[in-house]
This record gives C-alpha cells, structure tokens and sequence, in this order.
C-alpha cells in the first residue's frame, strides 16, 4: 500500500521552478531518503505533503487522502514532522514543552518519560529551551514529532546538529519506531546516513528526479566493470573484470603479492556529485 503518492508536482516561485515535475511513491513500511542540494526543493516538497504549501500543479496523496487535507486535525494525529519551522516554547522545559504534546494527542503520562528517553535526554527534563544548545533542541524538536508514534514521519535534516554518539542513538530510534509500522520520509545532505537508514532514495536536482531506488541498486547501476589491485611493491593496476583478469589475480596471488582487491563501486555520495554536479557540504 502506498502512503504517499506524487504524480506531477510542480511549484513555481515567481519565475523560477522549485520542483519542475515531481513523480514517486512511498510504500508504507520504507525509510525514503529524499537527497538534493541545499535550495534543490526538498523541503518544498514537504511543505506540500503537509498541506503547508499548494503545488502549482500536479497532485499528492498522502495516507489516502489529498495532501491539501493533511491540516485537518483528524489527519494531523497520523502524522509527525521535524523542520527548520518546527518551534519550542523559550521559557518552558522540556517536559513541559512535551507536556503539551502529551495533552494535544491524549496520551499518557509515562509517553513523556518514553520518549526522553529515546532521544538521549532522560536526564535534562527540567532544562528551560532558552539554555539548550542547538543540538540538543534538534532532539526536543524530534522528541515533540514522535511522542504520538505516528503512521507517518517527516523528518528534514534530522541529524544535522548532532554529534555522533547522539546521532547513532536517534537512527536507532527511528529504526525501532520503523519496525513498529512508522513510514518514514527523511531529507538528508549526510549520504552515509542515507545509505545507513534508507531502503530507497530519490536524488533531487533541478527540480526534477533524477534517480531512484534503493541505495544498492543504484551503486550497482553506476559501478565500473574493473576491479582495483594494489601490490606489495605498491604497483596499483586497475582491470576490466574479465577471465584475462581473473587469471592476472589468481597469478599474483600464488605469488604472494597483492596487498589489496576491490571492486570499484561508488559510494551514495560519489552518485550524488555525478548526478547533481553539487559537491557534498
């Protein structure tokens, strides 16, 4: 079953396209990595999904109903979202800015304690956001998008502020929040956390797609048909994979003499660079 469905969607600001003419689906279940350069449209596009923008044309669907309906209070319960405009109340805490989550979406009591704790912050509670550090309101901000434990969740650069140690706790979160039935829409510039977290990726440029599918997929389109060999004598040699080779190989290592083999598939981020022209930042 799809969850969100995108069939043409374009938005124009003044004289320019942000997205040119957008198509995709996400089945309920993915962790859909959204990837493009800063100014490419993703967020745009979210803002659409969210009934915070109208498209200029084209039409989207999302958890079966139009994307202009997802306001709506009855479909706003469904869904969560971390954005650059997602706010926090400067002179509460934590809690207490959770607390009025809890209350919105009439969930219990302990879904406050659960939910610190899934973002590394168990121990801050009673901090006042007005003193907390960027990262660690990024994981506020995240913290208010789940309490409810959403079907469906928006997350825009959900990482960007974090250390590793709090990012590696937040992917396994969202990980155990996915294996619970969460679809999860994420935009990233971090294309080792694409390639970490998402089980298909869109890359965005211009406008429009320009590939998609899943991370392995695509570096398989996109690998040379050599294979790299480094010798002890620091020799490197870069081969067609073909029988001439394989017996090449199979000489040298008889011998002894290869230090290192591998294959020349591209990471996520070299796909990215080639189909966007955009170095990563």
């Amino acid at each position: 079953m799809d969850v969100i469905q995108v069939e043409h969607i374009r938005k124009r600001f003044g004289q320019k396209d942000a997205l040119a003419d957008v198509s995709f689906s996400i089945s309920k279940g993915d962790i859909f990595g959204f990837l493009g350069p800063s100014g490419s449209g993703k967020t745009t596009l979210i803002k659409i999904l969210t009934a915070q923008l109208n498209p200029t044309s084209g039409q989207a669907r999302v958890l079966n109903q139009p994307a202009e309906k997802m306001q709506q209070s009855s479909q706003k319960m469904r869904f969560g979202i971390l954005t650059d405009n997602s706010g926090l109340y400067e002179r509460l805490s934590i809690a207490e800015n959770l607390e009025l989550y809890r209350q919105l979406y009439d969930l219990p009591k302990p879904s406050i304690d659960k939910v610190l704790q899934f973002v590394n912050l168990g121990g801050e509670r009673k901090k006042k956001v007005h003193h907390l550090s960027r990262g660690m309101r990024q994981r506020v901000m995240l913290a208010c998008a789940i309490i409810h434990e959403p079907e469906l969740l928006f997350l825009d650069e959900p990482t960007s502020a974090l250390d590793p140690v709090n990012s590696a706790h937040i992917y396994k979160g969202l990980r155990y929040l996915n294996e619970k039935g969460t679809t999860i829409f994420l935009t990233t510039h971090d294309m080792a956390e694409a390639e970490l977290m998402c089980n298909r990726v869109a890359i965005l440029h211009q406008g429009q797609i320009q590939a998609i599918g899943s991370p392995r997929e695509l570096k398989k389109q996109h690998r040379k048909n050599t294979v790299c060999i480094e010798l002890l004598n620091g020799e490197v040699y870069e081969l067609p994979i073909n029988s001439g080779t394989a017996d090449q190989i199979a000489d040298w290592m008889k011998q002894g003499l290869i230090d290192r083999l591998e294959t020349q598939e591209p990471s996520l981020g070299d796909i990215f660079i080639k189909m966007t022209g955009s170095e990563l930042l």
